[in-house]
């Protein structure tokens, strides 16, 4: 397995090795070995989540309050996706900065996003399939949307879609109303917790 750090610092993508024959094609998609030795730390896997989507559909950005955040670990195991993720911690050296992985079945790559990372995507084709591996299970009361539309992001969204939102990410707050009402994780808390599951290894 292959792998490579984004744009946004604790943010990484994987990529497979595959093993094709008449029957198909077999790969690892997650291996806890290579994911600790990357990342510096486990995965805790508290919850695995499963999102089809139609081509279009634009999901994010989401994030979770931290401590404890929500790092996920993210395929797509049919069609395509472009996965976003934005860096949305306040104080963070790399604040505002976005990355994108094309996830899809012929390279087949995972992206992971640390504690505190905001992440989108966008179904590239119908039935588009996601797989996410989270670190802690879902918590409604400290889930958090920025809408994917705010110019400010300027995430480098596909041309030739009909976007289809939520309306929650669609009254999302902006980026900027987001951090002037005090809602975006800290790029210290953020440290501070990863390096404690830095030090559980």
């Amino acid at each position: 397995m292959a792998f490579r750090e984004l744009d946004v610092p604790g943010a990484f993508e994987f990529t497979p090795t595959q093993f094709p024959d008449g029957r198909g094609t077999f790969l690892e998609w997650f291996r806890g070995a290579d994911f600790a030795a990357t990342a510096g730390h486990p995965l805790t896997l508290a919850q695995a989540n499963c999102s089809v989507s139609a081509r279009g559909t634009l999901r994010g950005v989401h994030y979770a309050d931290v401590p404890p955040g929500q790092a996920k670990y993210v395929t797509c195991a049919s069609g395509a996706v472009l996965d976003i993720v934005v860096d949305i911690r306040i104080g963070s050296p790399t604040f505002g900065a976005v990355d994108s992985v094309l996830l899809d079945t012929v390279d087949r790559r995972a992206i992971y996003l640390s504690e505190g990372l905001g992440h989108a995507f966008v179904a590239l084709e119908d039935g588009s399939t996601v797989l996410y591996l989270c670190s802690t299970p879902y918590a409604p009361e400290r889930e958090h949307a920025i809408n994917p539309l705010d110019p400010e992001l300027a995430l480098a969204l596909p041309d030739g879609l009909d976007y289809v939102l939520s309306d929650k990410d669609r009254s999302a707050p902006t980026l900027a109303e987001a951090a002037a009402g005090g809602l975006l994780p800290r790029w210290d808390d953020c440290a501070a917790y990863v390096a404690g599951l830095d030090a559980s290894l």
